[in-house]
C-alpha cells in the first residue's frame, strides 16, 4: 500500500495519544519508585549514622563518669598523701579488703599484716576520725575491730570540757560515752575526741558527736550516746598507727582558733 508522507492516516493520532500516555505513566511510575527506593536508602542511612551516634554518646558518658570517677579517686589520694606528710605520726597505709557482715561484730580486713609490722591494738584511722584499732593480725592480713563493735572500748574527751571518759561500741552505727561526771556540761552535738593515753591514738582525733544525754538520779555519771564521726561501711583506705609520737590535734584546733579569733579582730579593727 502506498501513501504519500504528509498523508496521515485516520487511526493513527489515537494510537500516538495512548502511547504519549503509557510513556508519561510510565515515566511519572518510574520516578516515583526511584524517589521511594531513594527515601528508603536513605532512612537505612540515617538510621545507621544515628546508631553510630547512640554508640559514640554512650562511650563518652562512660568516658566521662570514669574522668569523675578518677578525680574523686585522685583527690581522695591527695588528701591520704597531704594528712600523711602533715603529721609527725609513723603511718601505715593500708587498703580495705573485706567486712564482717555477722550483726554481732563490726570488723574489717584490710590488706596489710604482720609482714608490714603491723601489731595487736594498734590504732586505726582515717583522714576524717578513728576508726578502731587492730586485733587478729596475720602474715598479710589484718581484722581491724570498730569502734561500734560492742567489745570495742576506746579512752576518749568531751573536747569542750576536756572530761575524760571511755567510749564503748554498741554496734550499728552508735556508741556510747560512760563514767563522765553528771555535772559536766554535756550537750548534743558537742564533739569527742580521742584521749591520747598510752600514745595508740594521738590525743585530740576526732571519734564521734554527741547524740543524746541521759542523766540518771541516782547514778553518779552521764551515759552519753555518739554517733562516730566515720561510717564504716564507706571506709576504703585506712592509717596503722605505728607510733603516735605524742601527736595532739588540740594543739593544732588552739592554733587555728587562735588564728580565727586574730582574724576576726583585724576585720572588726577595719570596720
Amino acid at each position: 500500500m502506498e501513501q504519500k508522507r504528509s498523508t496521515t492516516v485516520w487511526y493513527a493520532q489515537p494510537l500516538s495519544f495512548a502511547a504519549e500516555m503509557f510513556q508519561s505513566f510510565f515515566s511519572y511510575f518510574s520516578l516515583g519508585v526511584r524517589g521511594t527506593v531513594s527515601e528508603y536508602v536513605n532512612l537505612i542511612h540515617i538510621k545507621s549514622e544515628n546508631t553510630d551516634l547512640k554508640s559514640k554518646m554512650s562511650e563518652l558518658t562512660t568516658r566521662l563518669k570514669l574522668f569523675e570517677e578518677n578525680q574523686i579517686e585522685l583527690e581522695r589520694l591527695k588528701n591520704l598523701i597531704d594528712f600523711q606528710k602533715n603529721t609527725k605520726m609513723d603511718l601505715i597505709p593500708a587498703q580495705v579488703i573485706g567486712r564482717d557482715l555477722l550483726p554481732d561484730h563490726k570488723t574489717i580486713t584490710i590488706n596489710k599484716g604482720t609482714h608490714h609490722g603491723l601489731k595487736n591494738l594498734q590504732a586505726v584511722l582515717t583522714v576524717s576520725g578513728a576508726v578502731g584499732y587492730v586485733f587478729r593480725p596475720e602474715k598479710f592480713t589484718s581484722h581491724i575491730l570498730l569502734m561500734t563493735d560492742r567489745y570495742s572500748v576506746v579512752d576518749a574527751l568531751i573536747q569542750k570540757t576536756r572530761s575524760h571518759g571511755i567510749v564503748e561500741g554498741q554496734g550499728e552505727n552508735s556508741g556510747v560515752l560512760q563514767y563522765v561526771d553528771r555535772t559536766d556540761d554535756v550537750k548534743a552535738g558537742d564533739l569527742i575526741v580521742t584521749g591520747g593515753l598510752d600514745n595508740i591514738f594521738p590525743k585530740g582525733f576526732p571519734l564521734g558527736v554527741v547524740t543524746d544525754v541521759e542523766r540518771k538520779t541516782k547514778s553518779a555519771s552521764l551515759i552519753i550516746q555518739i554517733r562516730p564521726v566515720i561510717e564504716s561501711e564507706k571506709i576504703e583506705e585506712v592509717f596503722i598507727v605505728q607510733n603516735a609520737a605524742g601527736e595532739s590535734f588540740f594543739d593544732k584546733n588552739s592554733t587555728s582558733l587562735s588564728d580565727d579569733k586574730t582574724s576576726n579582730k583585724n576585720n572588726e579593727d577595719i570596720k
